[in-house]
């Protein structure tokens, strides 16, 4: 045989054995029927929540027992819920995690930071978003020495815009956020923009709005939230994390069971009203939710994981054909509002506190990738 021959024939068997894992692939793009119809996701009872089932809010069951198979297989999610229509119809705990676990939540806990400066915008505590930062630390005014930290606004403060640096950007900073913020650390950290010109994602910030929300009505934000938002939504607060001087964190340390993070989901879902009490405003819902910053977070997360955005302390994410609103912590935690489709979806995850870089990061992403992907393959409205 000819070394041309050899080399044709050479190349029939790689092509022929590429068709083959092509195929074997192919056969092999997600779980058997069988395998989905032995996931149990049936909510547990409890008289806190009205429940269903997938197909009885007009959800293919199929999609959500392929929901729960795949976060089996995410190795730090603790909870998963969806909610549709109002209803809890589907619920499963992992990996130690329990119906009344009460858990830091993480960043999400901006979200209920943004939800509280707007009870307070209403309750007329505050009088405008532009009221200036420096209006409610008049102890710091003496020491302020860049003179752009006065123009900074509550609103640039809710869209991170404020100017404020990302804490891990540096290990000074990254120091700071774990050994715990002060008020002063306001004239301590540098800006590193002009407030207003562009995003940059800041705990610091965050726990600012809280603050000033808090000096604001004449009180601590714990007990601010406990009047106004907690007891309204029927929820159980668990410990809440302070600050050096007593402020509690606005950006991180709120610990809360997943059951009642999907109040707070419903609350935003419905406009800011439970059970027929308006609690929070239903146009502050709307301004929250919309999109101030697009590219907002520069780092891949997943194919289905795409035009990332911020609002007043919520995310905005694309998936499929939804833009969902998402409240999202440190380790995957999520309260995804997906007002398209009348959805909620809760995930709990463990928190990695003090734990970062690229392994954390990938399981961060496991997370969020399980929500996403979900999303992705609902139906079209």
């Amino acid at each position: 045989m000819s070394e041309k021959s050899r080399n044709f024939q050479y190349a029939l068997l790689l092509y022929a054995g590429i068709i083959f894992v092509l195929s074997m692939l192919v056969g092999c793009g997600g779980p058997s029927t069988e395998a989905l119809a032995a996931v149990d996701y049936t909510p547990l009872s409890g008289d806190d929540w009205e429940v269903s089932t997938p197909a009885e809010q007009g959800v293919d069951p199929e999609l959500v027992a392929e929901l729960y198979y795949n976060a089996a297989d995410v190795e730090t999610l603790k909870a998963l819920l969806v909610v549709k229509n109002g209803k809890l119809i589907a619920e499963k705990y992992f990996h130690g995690g329990s119906v009344g676990q009460d858990e830091r939540i993480q960043s999400v806990t901006k979200s209920y930071t943004s939800a509280l400066t707007g009870i307070a915008l209403e309750q007329g505590c505050l009088t405008s978003l532009d009221q200036k930062m420096m209006e409610f630390f008049p102890e710091l005014t003496d020491r302020i020495r860049d003179p752009r930290k006065e123009q900074i606004s509550i609103r640039q403060m809710l869209q991170m815009r404020a100017g404020y640096p990302w804490e891990e950007s540096s290990g000074e900073l990254f120091d700071l956020l774990y050994a715990g913020f002060r008020p002063s650390n306001l004239v301590d950290v540098p800006l590193v923009r002009d407030p207003g010109s562009d995003f940059d994602y800041s705990n610091l910030t965050a726990h600012l709005v809280g603050v000033v929300t808090a000096r604001s009505c004449g009180t601590d934000l714990k007990s601010f939230a406990q009047e106004y938002l907690f007891g309204p939504l029927e929820v159980e607060v668990g410990e809440w994390i302070t600050d050096w001087e007593g402020n509690y964190n606005g950006h991180g340390d709120l610990h809360f069971n997943a059951r009642d993070m999907a109040k707070f989901g419903l609350l935003y879902l419905n406009e800011g009203s439970y059970k027929g009490n308006q609690i929070v405003p239903t146009d502050w819902v709307e301004e929250s939710l919309r999109v101030y910053s697009e590219d907002a977070w520069g780092y891949r997360v997943g194919r289905n994981f795409k035009d990332i955005g911020y609002g007043y302390q919520w995310w905005s994410v694309t998936a499929g054909d939804y833009q969902y609103n998402l409240a999202w912590g440190h380790g995957g935690q999520q309260i995804a509002v997906v007002d398209g489709y009348d959805m909620v979806i809760v995930v709990k995850a463990d928190p990695l506190f003090g734990d970062h870089g690229d392994t954390p990061w990938k399981r961060e992403k496991e997370n969020l990738n399980v929500v996403a992907d979900f999303i992705s393959s609902l139906p079209g409205e």
